[in-house]
């Protein structure tokens, strides 16, 4: 039998940025075997058993099929709550910084861990704009994708190909170039993806304008054509900005567990965001925005009235998802939805555009929200139910949502890159496994195989 005796309140210590003070006083025991292990407590009472030791002591390891119930490290980024549905970057909620900021400014606060001074947040946009430019010849590298190919691989290739062309920044991590690095993938990676969806198009590549801000240059290579630019909408460019800021972090996630991964065995910056990038391209990860819009264009094709749908989901047996309520995480409301769900009734009003998927939308927005086999597990709408709608409004196809949430995202995965590289304990990381395969077998001649 496994027993872990609780550790006291009184004996445990907490961590503080960076620090990791720790009291033996979880003690686990099995087959006649006991060890005390430290136990460390988080800035908000997050209690973690430290389990570092326990196979060169016992033999023993873990199992956490998924990561679950694994804490994999200590971090000073992001803080979840999903019983509360509270989402803090750097200890400021999620609901200021969606109203007060904007998206480069809550990029420097999750790189730097605080909020910049008018100068350092001029110098940091300074940066955005000097690096917004890709090489001449990685124009050849994307004219060499078939036009069917997915944006998310030609991302992923695009920025692994753009870091050959920063040999200097290749070399190894220096932190006083932080500011530098971050702003040269940000801003190449939202020239990449705009030109990646013009390449999908088969239109010609539109260059960024040093005047226009993050978001606004974006929509501009996005929709502008050669003889005519594109006017961003500022409730657009708002909206877009507010997205940016809901994705930009999301504690240890499948993508960022990824780039923290491959950071830990010092590859550099480039190499890991491509990575995060292929791991954010499952549908299970970043596709979940794409999953709604091809449910309600599902249910707007068959003809299936939403009431009949919503039917459907409450019975198990006939295995249909809602798409884009609940989520893993939040065993509440998901605090981004409020705050996105606010933007997409801005959006909507502002375009007045009358599409069918968008009132199928709204119609089940509705019931779930008043049906009480929804409210009481706690069905919600979720981010991806409200963004996938904004961004379907806003002309941006479907197979450029998932490089939106990257886009987002490349500032927390920048962030988690940085602090595995300023850990000075950090060592590369090494799962391991409980094998459940064949044991010794001897060595079968191809002649006395069976046939």
């Amino acid at each position: 039998m496994l027993s872990i005796e609780k550790p006291t309140t009184e004996t445990i210590k907490r961590t503080t940025s960076g620090s990791a003070p720790v009291s033996k006083t979880a003690t686990v025991s099995f087959d006649g075997k006991s060890i005390d292990l430290p136990v460390t407590v988080g800035t908000e009472n997050e209690v973690g058993i430290d389990i570092a030791q326990l196979r060169a002591k016992t033999g023993w390891i873990t199992l956490d099929d998924g990561y679950g119930n694994t804490g994999a490290c200590t971090s000073d980024i992001t803080f979840i709550d999903g019983e509360a549905g509270i989402l803090r970057y750097r200890g400021y909620p999620i609901e200021e910084l969606a109203e007060k900021s904007t998206f480069v400014e809550v990029a420097y606060l999750l790189l730097f861990g605080e909020l910049p001074s008018a100068a350092q947040l001029q110098d940091f946009r300074d940066h955005l704009t000097h690096y917004q430019f890709i090489h001449e010849d990685l124009r050849h590298t994307l004219q060499g994708f078939p036009p069917a190919a997915p944006p998310m691989a030609i991302l992923s290739a695009m920025i692994t190909a753009a870091g050959c062309f920063e040999p200097a920044l290749m070399e190894g991590f220096d932190d006083h170039r932080t500011a530098e690095l971050a702003a040269r993938v940000m801003s190449r990676v939202r020239t990449i993806a705009a030109a990646a969806y013009k390449k999908a198009k088969g239109r010609p590549m539109i260059y960024p304008k040093s005047d226009l801000p993050y978001v606004a240059n974006f929509l501009h290579m996005m929709f502008s054509k050669p003889y005519m630019d594109y006017q961003p909408d500022p409730e657009m460019v708002r909206a877009l900005d507010q997205i940016f800021i809901l994705h930009a972090d999301h504690e240890q996630n499948c993508s960022t567990s990824t780039v923290r991964m491959v950071g830990s065995a010092k590859a550099n910056l480039w190499a890991s965001i491509a990575a995060g990038v292929c791991a954010l391209w499952g549908p299970l990860h970043g596709g979940a925005n794409m999953e709604v819009i091809d449910m309600l264009t599902r249910i707007h094709q068959g003809g299936e009235s939403v009431s009949s749908f919503m039917a459907k989901v409450k019975d198990k047996t006939a295995n249909v998802k809602l798409m884009g309520f609940g989520h893993r995480v939040y065993k509440n409301f998901d605090p981004r939805a409020k705050i996105i769900k606010t933007a997409c009734d801005r959006v909507l009003a502002k375009l007045g555009i009358h599409d069918p998927l968008l009132d199928i939308a709204k119609q089940l927005e509705e019931v779930a929200l008043r049906d009480s086999y929804f409210v009481e597990r706690k069905l919600y709408p979720n981010v991806d139910f409200y963004s996938g709608i904004i961004m379907r409004a806003m002309g941006i196809p479907t197979d450029m949502f998932t490089v939106m949430f990257a886009i987002g995202r490349i500032p927390g995965w920048i962030s988690h890159w940085r602090e595995v590289n300023l850990n000075p304990n950090g060592r590369i990381n090494r799962p391991r496994q409980i094998y459940t395969g064949p044991t010794n077998r001897a060595y079968v001649p191809i002649e006395q195989r069976p046939k």
